[in-house]
């Protein structure tokens, strides 16, 4: 499971026009499931992208996590995610998680962000979405487990 975290001041998610989720600061999350990827695997990388600390303290330090923050994340499945890129001009998708096991996947890893108690707002799953975010910094990291 691959979870591309950004710190944002803002970012949302539409679908046709329509805002399906929204958030002030805090963590845009593109997340790709693959194809040996179970809930465990979902918890565990809920647990690190919250607990990853990129948000800067007083001192102007990386040293406090989205929840210290006071942030939210919006939660956004991208499937390209999981794609082989090592070879060719062409993506393959074989590395990724079946439709439905990816979206019950990412229907876990968004519970278990809520059962974290943070704000949590997403895309829709499968879903042509347009994304926009205000990268803050910039920062971005790329997590897997």
């Amino acid at each position: 499971m691959i979870a591309l975290i950004q710190r944002v001041l803002r970012a949302e998610v539409a679908i046709g026009g329509d805002c399906v989720g929204a958030i002030g600061a805090g963590l845009l999350i593109l997340l790709g499931v693959e194809r040996d990827d179970d809930r465990q695997k979902a918890a565990a990388l809920c647990e690190r992208v919250l607990a990853y600390r990129i948000f800067n303290d007083g001192q102007g330090k990386m040293n406090l996590n989205v929840r210290q923050a006071g942030g939210s994340v919006l939660v956004v499945s991208q499937f390209t995610l999981a794609a082989q890129t090592d070879k060719g001009l062409r993506p393959g998708f074989s590395r990724g998680a079946a439709p439905a096991l990816a979206e019950q996947l990412y229907e876990y890893f968004n519970d278990c962000c809520r059962e974290k108690d943070i704000r949590t707002e997403t895309g829709r799953f499968g879903a042509d979405m347009q994304v926009s975010l205000v990268n803050d910094g910039p920062v971005t990291f790329w997590l897997q487990v």
